[in-house]
């Protein structure tokens, strides 16, 4: 049974990740809720899987022309450095923490979204009333 878990994980994880969502935000609470990980060891995980997820995702966007290359080496340097900063971090932090912390970024993400579609909503709302 706990390997259907393991499974059931990889296939959400995977099928956000590959639609460019962050697979992540759904794995590490599979893994540390569900699954009982430590938040340290979800995190590993995640960033392997995550690293396979991405090579094959990005070919397939890449072929169908979805991905700017524009500008993308100033990304790609401050990703590196700013994740190596994060890395120093989360091997200083407990692991209770690193889930507070993820839990406060996944609800402001969630209001985020939220927001962005009431506003949608009301844009929509906006231009029927108009015709």
């Amino acid at each position: 049974m706990i390997y259907f878990l393991y499974v059931l994980a990889g296939i959400i994880s995977g099928v956000f990740g590959g639609m460019g969502m962050g697979g992540g935000t759904l794995l590490i609470p599979i893994l540390t809720i569900f699954l009982n990980f430590d938040q340290k060891l979800s995190q590993g995980i995640n960033l392997i899987s995550f690293l396979i997820m991405a090579l094959f995702s990005m070919f397939i966007h890449y072929k169908n022309g979805y991905i700017v290359t524009k500008h993308i080496g100033w990304i790609i340097a401050f990703g590196m450095i700013f994740s190596v900063i994060g890395a120093l971090c989360m091997s200083i932090l407990p692991s209770r923490i690193l889930k507070i912390g993820f839990g406060i970024f996944l609800c402001i993400l969630a209001v985020i979204e939220l927001v962005k579609v009431f506003k949608k909503d009301k844009k929509k709302g906006k231009k029927k009333q108009n015709k």
